[in-house]
């Protein structure tokens, strides 16, 4: 399957840029139908009292901050066109908390919050907001501990393997597609299992 698309570089902390990108989306395609909000960085580990406030920070700006501002400026648009999609990224550190990865395991918490208002704000406009909430996938962001085997295998979820991109992605197609019409102010949980009470224990 192809398609057409176009890069647009966006620091999406700062509203100026995430209007800009916007703007540019609508004047390229004349609509918005479907965003995937999902950018986002991890940090060095910490123990919450050990914590530096300048990593806190840039966590928030762009996991939490980040999720809000590209909303919205989607938003708006939606509304004009009385119809829109958008999925937000949070993970399983949205569901549950993880030692030291507090400021991750908060801006992940506050994704589905800000996920689960918009859905309530905007159900009667047309607009669907939901979240995905992925475990352990193979990406570069966890390349370095996928490398360790002995932590590789901490983190392997009951399903015996790690996930892949392309299942987040076929997750959140479905959302946007009409297949998923009735779906809304959900935080859909994508881990192999990880997160199951039993392998917790």
């Amino acid at each position: 399957m192809r398609g057409e698309a176009i890069f647009i570089k966006t620091d999406v902390s700062q509203a100026r840029e995430v209007e800009a990108l916007i703007n540019k989306v609508v004047e390229v395609y004349g609509r918005l139908d479907f965003a995937f909000n999902n950018a986002g960085i991890r940090e060095d580990s910490a123990p919450t009292a050990d914590y530096p406030e300048e990593s806190w920070d840039r966590i928030i700006s762009t996991n939490l901050k980040g999720v809000w501002l590209c909303m919205k400026y989607e938003i708006p648009q939606m509304l004009k066109q009385a119809h829109g999609t958008i999925v937000n990224a949070s993970s399983i550190a949205g569901v549950r908390g993880v030692a030291t990865s507090g400021a991750y395991s908060a801006a992940k918490h506050g994704v589905i919050g800000v996920t689960e208002s918009a859905s309530l704000e905007y159900a009667k406009d047309g607009i669907r907001v939901n979240a995905v909430c992925p475990g352990v996938i193979d990406t570069p962001m966890e390349a370095a501990d996928l490398a360790d085997p002995q932590v590789k295998a901490a983190l392997t979820p009951p399903i015996g393997r790690v996930g892949r991109p392309d299942e987040i992605a076929e997750v959140v197609l479905w959302l946007c597609s009409e297949a998923a019409s009735f779906v809304t102010g959900q935080a859909i949980i994508i881990d192999g299992g990880a997160t199951l009470p039993m392998f917790r224990m």
